[in-house]
């Protein structure tokens, strides 16, 4: 039993995966998996498997934004690109397209070219391009965060590039008497227009969509009606970055059976 791990900001990704089949899912908050599932020791922090899956794996591979900072004993780290692409190469058995992933605190596209990758971008210096930006907005508009993606009809403009002023400029749409359908179309396109040159830079016809924020339809909307693309959304868009780890665990293990059996 292999188990892939995204440590990601706002929640932990965790899958079990059996003779190349997803078995299991989960996902937790991050803050509630570094309390109560797990415990911090010399070592690093070891999972309490028995609380939070129903088998224990027999080997692990952790990637996402905690994997430096928190050293989960027993396990291999790779990167974030890596699993990521990996995740979504097995997830639609394609080869060409450019992987859009929108994350809690970061944003990363990356093409790929005959299942490798040919070329990245990343932006993880500002919170206006990710999961933590709408989280913000659906906060100010009083609404859940499932309900703020739903919208991207008659977008109004928001055009504050800085997540902090955002807030403040949606706040005065709400002064205005705005419709927060509206609002909430306007958020979503002010995401959409902050990734569009990523996604033009590193073009391909069909982009496939992950991370929490794929989940809900608006950004996927607008990726495919101003680039003209194929937008394809994996089965398990938040579990992608798990699903990868999981996927190089492995590969790895099929490449050392292959050389045993030549040896």
């Amino acid at each position: 039993m292999i188990c892939g791990m995204d440590l990601g900001s706002r929640a932990v990704k965790m899958v079990l995966f059996e003779e190349g089949m997803l078995r299991e899912e989960k996902v937790i908050e991050t803050a509630w998996f570094y309390k109560k599932c797990g415990v911090h020791t010399q070592q690093g922090f070891t999972v309490d498997f028995d609380a939070v899956l129903s088998q224990r794996p027999t080997a692990m591979t952790v990637t996402g934004y905690g994997r430096n900072s928190l050293n989960i004993v027993g396990s291999e780290i790779i990167s974030e690109l890596k699993a990521h692409m990996l995740g979504a190469l097995w997830q639609t058995g394609l080869e060409d397209f450019t992987l859009l992933d929108l994350g809690g605190q970061d944003s990363k596209v990356i093409r790929v070219r005959k299942g490798r990758m040919d070329d990245f971008l990343l932006n993880d210096k500002c919170a206006a391009s990710t999961g933590r930006y709408l989280e913000n907005m659906a906060a100010v508009l009083g609404i859940s965060l499932g309900e703020l993606s739903r919208h991207y009809e008659n977008p109004v403009e928001l055009s504050a590039t800085c997540a902090i002023f955002g807030e403040s400029e949606l706040i005065g749409r709400i002064v205005e008497g705005v419709p927060a359908s509206e609002l909430a179309a306007g958020v979503n396109y002010s995401i959409f227009r902050r990734i569009k040159p990523m996604l033009l830079s590193l073009a391909s016809n069909t982009v496939v969509f992950t991370g929490g924020v794929a989940l809900g339809p608006a950004v996927a909307h607008w990726v495919r009606e101003e680039l003209g693309v194929q937008v394809i959304v994996p089965d398990h868009p938040q579990l992608n970055g798990a699903i990868g780890c999981a996927v190089y665990t492995q590969q790895r293990r099929e490449r050392r059976t292959t050389v045993s059996c030549n040896i």
